[in-house]
């Protein structure tokens, strides 16, 4: 894949979104190519990434057989990894396949990565209906 090249941040607090509505790659299972909309929204940090750098890494995808939910995570990861944002967002739309279409959303840091879940449960230790002896 093309590097993903960066530009010096001047200004705190704002979000960037880029939309790339020409996103394909190949099916690994089919051979058949696959199309959608690629939305990466993040907070830069000290990097922005350079626009042309982009499209030329999303560019490359259409020959690489690669599943919806890894290319969308792998581009999150080389995103994070170019620019280390405050948050990074990167959601693909893809057109239908057999009558079906799909949405991957993946972000950065993920809820696990922030520390435990807030989530309760009043059945927290107990089976149903009886207590744990």
């Amino acid at each position: 894949m093309p590097p993903l090249e960066t530009w010096p941040n001047q200004f705190p607090g704002y979000i960037i979104t880029t939309k790339f509505p020409e996103y394909s790659s190949v099916c690994p299972k089919t051979g058949l190519p696959d199309f959608g909309t690629i939305t990466i929204q993040y907070v830069p940090r000290k990097d922005c990434i350079e626009l042309k750098s982009l499209k030329m890494y999303l560019l490359a995808y259409r020959d690489l057989g690669i599943f919806y939910e890894n290319a969308v995570n792998k581009m999150l990861r080389d995103i994070v990894d170019a620019i280390q944002p405050e948050w990074c967002v990167v959601r693909g739309e893809f057109t239908p396949r057999g009558g079906l279409t799909t949405s991957i959303f993946s972000r950065w840091p993920t809820p696990a990565s922030r520390g435990p879940s807030h989530r309760t449960s009043g059945a927290k230790g107990r089976t149903k209906g009886r207590s744990r002896e």
